[in-house]
């Protein structure tokens, strides 16, 4: 096996985009913008680029052209052209940025040949979380108000603040400002999709989307970032998360498909030993009669675990009719779920700010119709997509004994860094999922690092080349050491929160525990060994400087989360310690 296949899963090398300095300043060119934008060592914006989405929020990867690098009385010039397709259309922009030890500006003319359809195009700019939740933010709108808030400290569901022209933030003793030109510009809290950023971006949401850049169509957009000291903000004090939690059961997510293929050999379970098994039933399949007879046939061959049923409803008519069959179903195919979590089938789908909501009953009626309905000790709710999605459509207070989402880190970007990135807005997420739960049981999952259903468009992402896509539900790096790290790093990051469950992979599938020639995958032993921790106190879990440690009674876990040997672990190696 290869270095890149044992780490990465894939043949494909990391981006590794090279660092360009001006004096104190210096960035990373990533070829559609720059990353970590740092003074002195300070980080000011953690990215600015030119995107392109398609019709199903997926992002373009443009064909970069060459870069040319020219200095100019202490300025740095960058000039390149990038080539966006889709559809059978293209859009051509010229990306320019002139740096200086006292700003940026980066600027891009685009021309579309064809119609070309898109849900985005245009520059975002995404400021980094660390310090700000909470903390002071001016924002210019487009008459020349001033407005002088704060960064959402819990997550905010909608634009925290719109009509932007120019925002200013403080990063140590910098104030830094951004003034955007050529389109509108609104912010969203990209924490809630798991990144560590909120994004100021164009066109704004309540525009109809997608559409269409038509031949001909004059598209220029600017971006300047300028700094100077100003005295420092102090950070909001976060408070603290549940005292004395313990780590949480583990559990596994399994289709009726795949019920049927591991009733067959249940002794695979032996591999990691999980705690649960997360059934997933979707209604609008149909034939629920045949999926719950594939769970029951599973429970019959491994009753040694916990099942949990995850119930996606159709509910186009009336609840209380439908839930009363499908628990009929379950009862007569002798499936008995020890919790079952109810979930409307459109509520998968994100309803964007602007959107009309699609028709459902109201949660209320669902979840008291599932409970008069399953004979189960638990009923749960919540969001069988992302936290998003539960974020922008709460569970009714009070109703549910336990409350779920998923999560995702590649949402928005695919990169190595990105993706680990993510893990410092888990932290945001579980408390201000907390805030919105109350005193019910909090579960987590599935969380991997590709995405089982698109909750942004009509398919997940195909990606028949291995590559680091987007939105796929097929991410190569679950299969190398990568995964393995980043799962370690994603439980020292949920721990702290005092989760009951989490679902960190399935049994089978791009998502689960083999390789194709049926060996165990390096997550898997990462999982066989958090599973065996449940229950234990959690005494110890931080994420600094690209290292995961996390102490479960007498056992220390630690992950390197990046490509460089660090304090004795080889890249994205882990180990465990008694």
């Amino acid at each position: 096996m290869t270095d890149l296949l044992h780490l990465y899963g894939t043949e494909e090398p990391p981006a590794d985009p090279p660092v360009r300095r001006v004096g104190a300043l210096s960035f990373e060119w990533t070829g559609t913008g720059l990353r970590h934008v740092r003074l002195g060592g300070t980080e000011l914006i953690r990215s600015v680029a030119f995107l392109a989405r398609d019709r199903d929020w997926g992002t373009l990867t443009p064909e970069p052209g060459g870069v040319e690098e020219t200095w100019t009385e202490g300025v740095l010039c960058l000039t390149t052209v990038l080539v966006f397709r889709t559809g059978g259309a293209s859009l051509t922009v010229a990306l320019s940025v002139r740096a200086s030890e006292t700003g940026i500006t980066l600027e891009a003319t685009g021309n579309a040949a064809g119609a070309f359809e898109t849900n985005r195009a245009g520059f975002t700019v995404l400021h980094p979380i660390t310090g700000q939740a909470g903390a002071p933010v001016s924002v210019t709108h487009s008459d020349g108000s001033e407005q002088h808030s704060v960064f959402p400290d819990l997550i905010a569901p909608w634009q925290p603040f719109m009509d932007i022209a120019a925002i200013t933030h403080h990063a140590g003793d910098m104030a830094c400002t951004c003034r955007f030109a050529g389109d509108v510009f609104e912010m969203e809290d990209q924490r809630q999709w798991g990144d560590a950023s909120f994004k100021t971006y164009n066109r704004p949401l309540a525009r109809p989307w997608p559409y269409v850049i038509a031949a001909g169509e004059p598209l220029r957009q600017s971006v300047e970032l300028s700094w100077r000291r100003a005295a420092p903000v102090p950070a909001p004090t976060e408070p603290a998360l549940p005292s004395g939690p313990r780590f949480p059961d583990t559990a596994l997510v399994v289709t009726s498909d795949e019920a049927r293929r591991l009733a067959a050999g249940p002794d695979v379970l032996d591999a990691v030993a999980p705690q649960r098994l997360l059934c997933h039933l979707d209604a609008t399949l149909g034939d629920v009669d045949g999926q719950c007879a594939a769970f029951a046939t599973l429970q019959a061959a491994f009753p040694a675990s916990t099942y949990d049923l995850e119930l996606i409803g159709a509910f186009d008519g009336d609840p209380e009719a439908e839930l009363a069959a499908h628990a009929r179903a379950a009862a007569n195919a002798g499936f008995s779920p020890a919790s079952v979590m109810v979930c409307p089938s459109v509520d998968r789908q994100s309803t964007p700010p602007g959107s009309d909501w699609p028709d459902c009953p109201p949660l209320e009626t669902i979840h008291a119709a599932a409970r008069a309905a399953f004979d189960a000790p638990v009923m749960g709710g919540g969001m069988a997509s992302l936290f998003t999605e539960l974020n922008r459509k709460p569970p009714p207070s009070g109703m549910l004994d336990f409350v779920t989402h998923a999560l995702c880190p590649i949402v928005h970007d695919a990169d190595d860094v990105s993706v680990m990135e993510t893990l410092e807005a888990v932290p945001h997420i579980t408390r201000s999922a907390r805030a919105l739960i109350g005193e019910a049981e909090y579960r987590i999952g599935p969380c991997t690092i590709a995405m089982r259903q698109n909750p942004y468009g009509s398919r997940t992402i195909p990606n028949p080349g291995g590559s680091r896509v987007c939105m796929t539900d097929n991410d190569p790096r679950h299969r190398g050491a990568f995964g393995a790290a980043y799962a370690l790093g994603l439980a020292t990051a949920l721990a702290p929160a005092g989760p009951s469950v989490w679902t960190p992979a399935a049994v089978f599938g791009p998502r689960g525990l083999f390789a194709r020639d049926g060996t165990l995958l390096q997550v898997a032993e990462v999982i066989r060994a958090l599973a065996a921790c449940a229950g234990r106190p959690v005494t110890e879990a931080a994420i600094r400087d690209g290292r995961a440690r996390m102490t479960l009674g007498d056992t220390v876990f630690e992950a390197n989360l990046t490509p460089e040997t660090k304090e004795g672990l080889p890249p994205f190696g882990w180990r465990s310690l008694f």
